[in-house]
């Protein structure tokens, strides 16, 4: 059941249907662009993590490991926090979103070459991975900053990782089977960006006051 929800932003009110949505992989692009600006979703599957050591790589013309597909996936802008286990798997005590401008050179790229449908990340991204999710059918998902330890209870296993010889543990690519992890959506495949509107409104506010 969805319920009318509105947020006063600089004065000026935004209307969301609030719910809480359950998406679980694949993640289709009919599922993506069913979404809108304000969906709360709990997000069940498997996601890869990605940060600037492999969007810089992948801009470059790097290929992906064998093993890691990013077709109807999401990536998950994070450096998770590990522990090894004595027969080699490992656990994840942390996993906060880190800011997710610093991949607006290449998110755009990585989500037409790779097939991606979903963002995860705070603090939103620009134009052109905005352009790239109306083309392509992808999200952007922000989210919950300051909660890494509470997040990390959603990740009921980490899967594999690769890359980590090249980039190192927070930059490298980790899989994590995942379940109702909890995002909200900011920027849709309708051309929607909440962090756009923020922005606007804003700076719509501070032109009254000068």
């Amino acid at each position: 059941m969805r319920t009318k929800e509105s947020w006063c932003i600089c004065g000026q009110k935004y209307y969301f249907e609030a719910a809480m949505t359950k998406l679980s992989f694949p993640f289709t692009e009919e599922k993506m662009r069913a979404l809108k600006v304000g969906d709360e979703v709990l997000i069940t599957g498997t996601v890869f993590t990605g940060r600037d050591a492999v969007h810089k790589y992948l801009h470059e013309g790097g290929t992906l490991p064998p093993g890691v597909s990013f077709k109807d996936g999401i990536i998950y802008h994070c450096g998770p926090v590990m522990m090894k286990q004595t027969d080699g798997s490992y656990v994840c005590t942390a996993a906060g979103p880190t800011t997710s401008i610093r991949e607006e050179p290449y998110q755009w790229q990585v989500i037409r070459d790779f097939g991606l449908r979903g963002v995860i990340g705070k603090g939103g991204m620009g134009e052109r991975t905005l352009a790239a999710c109306k083309e392509y059918g992808c999200v952007y998902l922000h989210g919950v900053g300051g909660a890494a330890q509470v997040l990390a209870e959603c990740i009921k296993k980490v899967r594999n990782v690769y890359m980590m010889k090249e980039f190192g543990a927070p930059e490298a690519i980790w899989e994590l089977e995942i379940v109702d992890f909890p995002a909200v959506v900011t920027m849709d495949s309708h051309g929607r960006s909440l962090h756009q509107e923020v922005f606007e409104a804003s700076q719509a506010a501070l032109a009254e006051r000068l």
